[in-house]
Parts: C-alpha cells; sequence; structure tokens
C-alpha cells in the first residue's frame, strides 16, 4: 500500500461515513446496520495502525488508532455478544492504555506514556472487577494500580538518570490503596481501629516510661 492512498482510503471511509448518517436521518435504513459502523471504526484504525508501522516516528497515530479499533470492537460486541457488554469500558480503556505502552516500547525516551498507560490499564481492572464483583468496593485497586505504575517509572533510566521522583507518589498510593483495601474488607474494618488504639497505647506508655 503506498503512502499517498492513506488519505485516499480515509476519505473514503468518511464519506463512506457522512452516507451513512443521511441514509439514517431520513429513515431510509434502520440501526440495524451496527456492524457496518463497528467496520468503518475499525477500518478507521487500521489506518492510522498503518501510519504508524510505516513510520515510527508518526506514533501519535497509534492513540488514535486503538480508540477506533477500541469503538468498533465495542460495536462489534454489543452486537454479537450483548453478554459481555458489561466488560466494554475495560476493553476500551485496555485499548487505549496499551497505545501509550506501544508509543513507549517504540521510544524509550518517551518515559512520559508509561503514566498515563499505567493510569488507563489501572481504570481498565478497576472498571472489569466492578462488573466481576459488583456491590464490592474497589477503589483500592485504583490506588494500588497508581502505585505500581510510579513505582515502575522510577525504575527508567533517562539520560539524567533514573526518576527517583516518582517513589515519592508511588509510596503514597501505596499507603492509600492499603489503606482503602483495608477498609473494603469486612476484617479487617475491626483490626484497623484496634490498631489504632493499640497505637496510641503504645505512645502513651513509651511517653510515661521515658518520663
Amino acid at each position: 500500500m503506498k503512502r499517498i492512498q492513506v488519505p485516499v482510503i480515509g476519505g473514503i471511509l468518511l464519506i463512506a461515513a457522512g452516507i451513512l448518517f443521511l441514509l439514517q436521518n431520513f429513515n431510509i435504513i434502520g440501526p440495524d446496520i451496527a456492524l457496518v459502523w463497528a467496520f468503518l471504526f475499525v477500518a478507521g484504525g487500521a489506518i492510522f495502525l498503518y501510519v504508524f508501522l510505516a513510520n515510527r516516528t508518526q506514533w501519535w497515530a497509534v492513540i488514535p488508532g486503538f480508540a477506533l479499533l477500541g469503538i468498533g470492537a465495542l460495536i462489534a460486541i454489543s452486537q454479537l455478544a450483548p453478554g459481555l457488554e458489561a466488560w466494554g469500558g475495560a476493553l476500551f480503556l485496555g485499548g487505549l492504555g496499551a497505545a501509550f505502552w506501544v508509543v513507549y516500547l517504540t521510544n524509550r525516551d518517551y518515559w512520559w506514556a508509561v503514566i498515563p498507560g499505567g493510569v488507563l490499564i489501572t481504570l481498565a481492572l478497576v472498571a472489569g472487577l466492578s462488573s466481576l464483583l459488583e456491590g464490592i468496593d474497589v477503589s483500592g485497586v485504583f490506588f494500588l494500580g497508581l502505585a505500581a505504575t510510579f513505582g515502575l517509572l522510577s525504575f527508567i533510566r533517562t539520560p539524567e538518570g533514573r526518576l527517583k521522583w516518582a517513589l515519592i507518589p508511588a509510596i503514597v498510593m501505596l499507603v492509600m490503596g492499603l489503606g482503602f483495601t483495608a477498609f473494603s474488607a469486612s476484617l479487617v474494618r475491626y483490626l484497623w481501629p484496634l490498631a489504632l488504639i493499640g497505637g496510641g497505647i503504645f505512645l502513651i506508655v513509651r511517653m510515661m516510661r521515658s518520663k
């Protein structure tokens, strides 16, 4: 495929999308052509990915490419496997997160891509667990995922050295994640206040002994 063909194919897809919109607005066709929309989104995503594969310096194309593929997959799932629609959000967010990881793995100088990549993968995990474990608080998973993201970031080497500053938000997020996870567990709900009481007694006794 020649590079000049990429905008031509993109233009054809836009024209097809415009025609479909007009036909739906005039009620000539119904909403039962969802798979056609899925194909158009997937094709659009494939074009952006081709732009990236043809020229790795065009890293930005990965992001809309994965986004369009995710939208196409969501539409296809809603038509072909309605029972999996609850996982649609996790699939879409995971796809966007994967796009940023591809950007980083392609060029290690773009270490900043690890942050949105980790955050989006974490959100995908939270969305998936929320669908799987209904009624259970999984907010601690979000902070633990952020802690893992910044913890990983602290090991990345740049021309200026390691990103040691990332350890600070990693530790803060780890403490918050463990705290939220502890509060969400029924047994630890009772152990947590007891631990606080025990810590307070320890500090008072220690002060009295020092006197």
